[in-house]
């Protein structure tokens, strides 16, 4: 757990956890903890005990925000795309009059990236903390949306270039991470939605206008996965599809070398036959002859599909 002062952006580590219990003459005190540290701070804010329940039993949280007297406590999913999986992250928010409470069971990358915003924008209320750290985590999502994009653009492209029986694989997965990621935005939409429109005394009035901004986005991002979806069933329709036509190719090449070898077995069939007075058979070169008449028109038939594009 690391307790810090930040006035203008500037951050100043506070050794005693007591000390911020009592608001700064200037600035907000960021509570960086992890789930053991609540045991210490629930006492000393007065955290809502159903809020830290939520927080204990429930690694996989559904995003939320719930109201009470003295603080908020919200829940967001951090977002990360390793090209093969999606991962959320569950980051728990209490946030206060004069101090916000992050509290996390694995490091989340926007918290590390959110430091030298808060020192450019010079931050120094608590929600104006929530209002960057929440633009960051939408903004995380545009990216993730971008990269899966790319890879829906590049599985269609293999799959009518080479399909491969792993491709099939991929959008069974791909699916069901982006179905699965939808049920997460909608809720975590309307947290954004609580947060800027709903009348709340810890979140100054100017700066809701900010977080409708953030909103906007969110709404984009859902709906953008929404197409994600529909394409990743036409990708499906594609690579089954792209199978069809493959199957119709080979058995196009196998009709068209069956059909060159009909000839060939009937010539060998006649010269096959038991009878003792066959056209060329007793000729000295019969048997050349026919082996190159068999050539000729294997060639000539063979020269025949390749011009029709049969083969």
């Amino acid at each position: 757990m690391k307790a810090r002062l930040v006035q203008d952006g500037i951050f100043t580590l506070v050794e005693d956890i007591t000390l911020t219990i009592e608001p700064p003459q200037h600035g907000f005190y960021w509570i960086d903890a992890d789930v053991e540290d609540l045991e210490i701070l629930q006492p000393l804010f007065h955290l809502h005990e159903l809020a830290i329940e939520d927080v204990l039993t429930e690694e996989e949280q559904r995003p939320k925000i719930e109201l009470y007297d003295t603080h908020y406590f919200i829940v967001v999913n951090s977002i990360r795309f390793d090209d093969e999986e999606i991962f959320l992250r569950a980051l728990n928010i209490f946030l206060g009059k004069h101090y916000i409470i992050t509290v996390t069971r694995t490091k989340i990358n926007e918290i590390r990236t959110l430091k030298p915003v808060l020192w450019e924008e010079e931050v120094t209320m608590p929600d104006q903390f929530l209002y960057h750290l929440m633009d960051l985590i939408v903004d995380n999502y545009t990216n993730v949306g971008d990269r899966i994009e790319a890879k829906i653009e590049k599985l269609e492209e293999d799959i009518l270039m080479h399909t491969k029986k792993s491709h099939l694989n991929e959008i069974i997965s791909l699916r069901s991470e982006i179905l699965w990621l939808k049920k997460v935005l909608v809720p975590q939409r309307e947290v954004i939605a609580t947060l800027n429109k709903k009348e709340l005394k810890l979140i100054s009035e100017p700066l809701k206008k900010y977080f409708g901004d953030i909103y906007e986005n969110a709404v984009k991002i859902a709906e953008t996965f929404d197409t994600f979806r529909d394409l990743m069933g036409n990708l499906r329709e594609a690579y089954q599809s792209s199978l069809a036509n493959r199957a119709n190719e080979i058995m196009r090449v196998f009709t068209a070398l069956t059909t060159i070898f009909m000839p060939l077995t009937f010539i060998t069939g006649v010269y096959g036959m038991n009878f003792e007075y066959v056209p060329g058979m007793h000729w000295h070169y019969g048997g050349v002859v026919a082996l190159l008449s068999m050539v000729v028109v294997g060639v000539s038939m063979f020269i025949l599909f390749r011009k029709k594009d049969w083969l």
